[in-house]
C-alpha cells in the first residue's frame, strides 16, 4: 500500500538563528529607545532654557547696575579727603592754595557727569585733578614730552599729550600786535583750530581734542616766569576759542587762569576771556566763564573791548 507524499514545511525564523522576525523587532526597540532619549533630551532642554529666562527676568540687569555704579559721582566724603589731602603744605613752590583748590574743585562738583576737564600744565595737582572727576574726561597737555611720558608710565590711565609751545614771554605784545591785525581773519573768536594759522593758536594737538566740548579748561601752563619760558598767551587764546567755538554740551565754559597776577595772563584773559565774565578771583587764581558764540556775532572776543598801554 502506498503512503501519501509528505510535505515538509520549513520556518526559516524558528530554524535559523538571528532571522529576519527577530530583526524587525530588535530594530523596532533600538527606534522605540531612540525617539524616548530624543524626547528626554528635549524636555531637559526645553526645561533649562524656560528657568534661565525666568531668572534673568526676575534678577536686576548686572550689566545695567555695573554700569551705574560706574557712572555715580565721586561719593562726597572721599571727594573732601581728596581736596583735604591736596591741601596740606599749599605753600610749598609752585602749589596751588586751598582756596584756589576750591575754587576750582567747587564746579567741579557742580559739574554734570561725565564732566570734559582740559588741563594745561603737568603740576602737583595734577593727580586730584583727575581722580575728582571720576567719570569724567580729563586730558593733559603739557610742554614737556618727559614730563608726559613719565606721567604715562605711572599713571597709565591718565590722558596726557605734549605739545610744542613755540612762543616766548618775551613775544608777548608783538604777538599782541598780529592778534589786531588778523582778528577778522586767522586769529577770530570761532573758528576751527586744527586749521587755524594765527600764531596764537595751538593747532597740533590730536585732532580730536578739538571735538570735545569741554565744560572746564585750567590754564597752568606752560612755565611762563622768565622771558624766555614758553608763554601762555597760546594757552589762553585757544582756550578762548575753544568756549566760543563748542559744539555740544552747556553753553558755558569755565575757564581758570592760574597766576593771574602776572603781565601775560593777566593781559591775555583781559583780551580773549573778557573782564566782563571774570566771577571770581581766589588770591592767583582767575576764574571766567566764557559763552558759546556764533560766526555771525563778529570778531571781539569782548563785548566792551579792553584798551591796553603797549611797551614799544
Amino acid at each position: 500500500m502506498k503512503t501519501g507524499a509528505k510535505f515538509i514545511v520549513l520556518h526559516p525564523s524558528i530554524h535559523k538563528p538571528g532571522g529576519g522576525g527577530a530583526l524587525v523587532v530588535a530594530l523596532s526597540h533600538r527606534t522605540w529607545l531612540l525617539v524616548l532619549l530624543l524626547f528626554f533630551a528635549f524636555t531637559f532642554g526645553f526645561t533649562l532654557i524656560t528657568i534661565r529666562d525666568a531668572t534673568r527676568t526676575s534678577r536686576p540687569n548686572r550689566s545695567a547696575t555695573a554700569k551705574a555704579a560706574t557712572d555715580a559721582p565721586l561719593p562726597r566724603p572721599v571727594f573732601d579727603a581728596l581736596l583735604h589731602y591736596a591741601s596740606i603744605n599749599d605753600t610749598a613752590s609752585g602749589r596751588m592754595s586751598s582756596a584756589e583748590l576750591k575754587s576750582i574743585s567747587a564746579v567741579l562738583r557742580r559739574c554734570a557727569a561725565p564732566c570734559n576737564f582740559l588741563v594745561f600744565g603737568i603740576a602737583h595737582e595734577t593727580l586730584l585733578w583727575n581722580s575728582l572727576n571720576y567719570n569724567g574726561r580729563t586730558v593733559i597737555v603739557d610742554e614737556s614730552s618727559y614730563l608726559v611720558s613719565k606721567l604715562e608710565e605711572k599713571h597709565p590711565r591718565i590722558e596726557a599729550y605734549d605739545v610744542q609751545f613755540t612762543t616766548k614771554v618775551s613775544e608777548l605784545h608783538p604777538l599782541m600786535a598780529h592778534y589786531r591785525l588778523q582778528k577778522k581773519n586767522e586769529c577770530r573768536p570761532v573758528q576751527n583750530l586744527l586749521f587755524s594759522d594765527c600764531k596764537l593758536a595751538i593747532n597740533d594737538l590730536p585732532n580730536h581734542i578739538y571735538d570735545v566740548p569741554w565744560d572746564i579748561i585750567l590754564i597752568d601752563g606752560p612755565r611762563g616766569y622768565f622771558p624766555a619760558a614758553p608763554g601762555r598767551m597760546t594757552a589762553i587764546f585757544t582756550a578762548g576759542v575753544l568756549a566760543r567755538s563748542k559744539r555740544g554740551g552747556v553753553d558755558k565754559t569755565h575757564v581758570f587762569v592760574h597766576e593771574i597776577e602776572r603781565e601775560v595772563e593777566k593781559l591775555c584773559s583781559d583780551e580773549f576771556l573778557c573782564r566782563d565774565n571774570l566771577v571770581e578771583t581766589k588770591e592767583n587764581l582767575g576764574h571766567f566763564v566764557v559763552s558759546k558764540m556764533t560766526a555771525a556775532r563778529g570778531f571781539e572776543f569782548c563785548p566792551t573791548p579792553i584798551h591796553h598801554s603797549h611797551r614799544n
